[in-house]
């Protein structure tokens, strides 16, 4: 039984922060359960799943956003998914300090391809607009994470 949180512990190496694959189960069920096999790296359309610590699928919203097409989870051997009506997961984008518009720097890259809206610009007098999440519409799907051009921008579990 593979248990990450003895490798770090061992290894003194940090916790991958990358999310495991929408709509899957949590922490030692998943890799309890995972062959990694590899077949949903090979459905994902837009090829964000990569193989992680151990060898394990993870999701890294550096290569794109997810489109929620289940692929993955309907190529996998495994009982490691939930059903498509729960919700994918609780991830909610943040933004992070190195943002260039708290530098005073005009930029909306993330506010462009942002599909529900959930990233918005206040104006500020005599300065750039600020992003504002709304926390409530981010799907979570990192699309603004690839986009950035300072990777001012993360993916965090909204779970407590």
């Amino acid at each position: 039984m593979f248990d990450p949180s003895r490798r770090r512990l061992l290894t003194r190496h940090r916790a991958d922060a990358r999310p495991r694959l929408p709509w899957a189960v949590e922490g030692n069920a998943f890799t309890d359960a995972c062959s990694r096999c590899n077949r949903c790296l090979e459905a994902c359309e837009t090829r964000i799943i990569v193989r992680g610590d151990g060898g394990f699928p993870q999701v890294d919203f550096r290569h794109g956003e997810c489109t929620f097409c289940y692929r993955c989870a309907e190529a996998c051997p495994e009982p490691l998914f939930r059903d498509r009506s729960e919700p994918a997961w609780s991830l909610t984008a943040h933004i992070g300090e190195g943002c260039l518009a708290y530098r005073n720097i005009e930029c909306r890259s993330c506010g462009d391809v942002c599909e529900p809206q959930a990233l918005r610009f206040r104006l500020q007098p005599g300065g750039v607009a600020l992003p504002e999440l709304a926390r409530d519409l981010c799907s979570g799907c990192g699309a603004c994470v690839s986009l950035c051009p300072v990777s001012a921008i993360t993916m965090i579990s909204t779970q407590e």
